[in-house]
């Protein structure tokens, strides 16, 4: 076929989903350990479940009360390629369906024989699809527990690039499916390609957002066929689409694009928090891909859940990025995965903190701050909210971290100064311990044990007290996932008379009795100075 070397861009509405296994990615499917126990534990179950009643789960998936379940949303006319797709997980994830295994027999082996002593003899009993990868200890309380070698696990066979595809289409305003459940299938208006996320041909085509290039020089770094080019010419114009007000000339700016997503501006320097931004801009009620900048000098990732690294943004920015700054975790753990190593492995430069470690920017600085909570009590240290300097303002990033123990945000304040605008999360009645964490426990708990231990925020009296403490003059709450455009990523279903909604009326309310200017936010919002 012919192609042709007039100029194009990729439209707005393009759209990636990085897939693994044809699962959506995010670090516990990607992440070796963490990637072959949600494999055993939750993908094949719930694979095989919808194929015993495909239609109960088609039901569930579209009941919104059930909003967020872990229900395959396929349907059943084509349960044959379900079938089929369990059926290849089964043959070719084998070895990663015995590492989990194995880790669970590993977990029975401490619990039975770690009794103080000298574990040296345990070594020759571990299952072998650990032996090299794994380290046994005891800590303090003399509690014997099993520290995975991490960067080992990434040059392992349990991290198989062939698990890797991407499916490219355009935003049609329509939710996807959730995507903890449901596998992206072909679709005739997709282009499915199975290449790695680290694919040079993906930052080419990303690239030609904002410069042109062709549909021949595009086809060549995608390695496509003639049937893939003429799907691939239906994401590309010949005009391109970024906005005009993209920089900032002088002073500073603060742009909310959704979520937990901050865009922090100078004439100098460009921050951007969790980057979850819509590549839809045909509405006018938010911002999206066509506002940023051609350079973005950091992006600050809080911690590792799947709305706030979301690869289908970060891809598309891979190579406009200085540096991603994320929290450094606890080594080892496996609930605590590197997201270093994973964004690494993925293809960003990465930048690892601790508490109060600093990055320079132009101008100004960002220190990455404790993190609270809102972790179902696991032992998980790569989350950090931050602190910006930039433009001559302190700008407080809170994310989902609690304010269980105020005191905590006094010590911030002692050490880095007043704060002027502090964002946070209130989502203060969060999912259970095991909605997103079960593929991980390698040992059950109750339903009330798990109730118990929710993946929550602030609530009113909380987030008062992380204002009074940090003592700042304004306080903007997140909307946590009520955008249109986030659906098939936060499943969240809010009204006026959830505990959420009352909670931040409540803390709106004691805002404007104590003076601080403070907002529920929604889609879009811009301050200067």
């Amino acid at each position: 076929m012919s192609v042709s070397d007039e100029p194009v861009f990729l439209r707005s509405n393009a759209i990636i989903e990085p897939l693994v296994d044809r699962f959506y990615a995010w670090m516990h499917i990607v992440a070796p350990a963490q990637a072959s126990m949600n494999l055993a534990k939750v993908q094949v179950p719930m694979l095989e479940s919808y194929l015993q009643n495909p239609q109960v789960h088609v039901a569930a998936s579209v009941n919104p009360a059930l909003r967020g379940g872990y229900f395959v949303n396929v349907d059943e006319s084509r349960s044959m390629e379900v079938a089929a797709l369990l059926d290849t997980i089964k043959r070719d994830r084998a070895d990663m369906l015995a590492f989990a295994d194995a880790i669970a027999k590993a977990d029975d082996l401490l619990r039975q024989s770690a009794t103080g002593f000298d574990l040296t003899p345990l070594y020759p009993k571990l299952p072998p699809a650990l032996n090299g990868l794994v380290e046994l200890a005891y800590d303090t309380g003399n509690q014997a527990s099993m520290h995975l070698l991490e960067p080992v696990l990434y040059t392992s066979p349990y991290y198989d690039v062939g698990r890797q595809s991407v499916q490219l289409s355009l935003e049609t305003g329509i939710e996807r499916p959730f995507i903890l459940s449901t596998p992206r299938l072909p679709q005739p208006n997709t282009l499915d390609l199975e290449i790695p996320f680290n694919h040079a041909g993906l930052d080419e085509f990303f690239a030609a957002r904002i410069a042109p290039t062709t549909v021949g020089r595009l086809r060549e770094a995608l390695e496509l066929d003639d049937a893939q080019t003429v799907q691939l010419r239906r994401l590309l114009t010949d005009q391109p689409s970024l906005s005009p007000d993209r920089n900032v000339e002088s002073g500073g700016r603060v742009r909310y694009f959704g979520h937990a997503c901050l865009v922090i501006q100078s004439a100098e320097a460009t921050i951007v928090t969790d980057p979850f931004i819509s590549a839809d801009n045909r509405h006018g009620d938010r911002y999206t891909l066509d506002d940023l900048p051609e350079h973005i000098d950091l992006v600050l990732i809080t911690h590792g859940h799947q709305d706030h690294i979301v690869l289908e943004t970060l891809f598309q920015l891979r190579k406009r990025i200085g540096a991603v700054v994320v929290p450094r975790s606890s080594r080892g753990n496996l609930c605590d995965p590197s997201i270093g190593l994973y964004l690494k492995a993925l293809g960003f430069t990465v930048i690892e903190v601790d508490d109060f470690d600093e990055v320079p920017i132009p101008g100004g600085r960002v220190v990455a701050t404790p993190f609270l909570g809102e972790h179902s009590d696991l032992d998980i240290r790569a989350k950090s909210t931050f602190f910006v300097q930039i433009a001559g303002a302190n700008i407080y990033v809170g994310a989902d971290s609690s304010g269980i123990d105020p005191v905590l945000y006094r010590y911030v304040r002692n050490h880095l100064g007043h704060v002027d605008m502090a964002f946070l999360g209130m989502e203060c009645d969060g999912a259970p311990l095991t909605w997103l964490y079960q593929g991980l426990l390698t040992r059950p708990v109750t339903k009330r044990m798990s109730d118990s231990r929710k993946l929550s925020g602030s609530n009113a009296e909380q987030a008062a007290a992380i204002m009074t403490e940090l003592g700042a003059d304004e306080g903007y709450i997140y909307a946590m996932g009520e955008e249109s455009w986030q659906g098939h990523v936060m499943a969240t279903s809010y009204n006026p008379d959830t505990y959420q909604m009352k909670q931040i009326e409540e803390f709106l309310s004691w805002c404007s009795e104590n003076g601080i200017t403070a907002e529920h936010l929604f889609n879009k919002r811009e301050w200067r100075w």
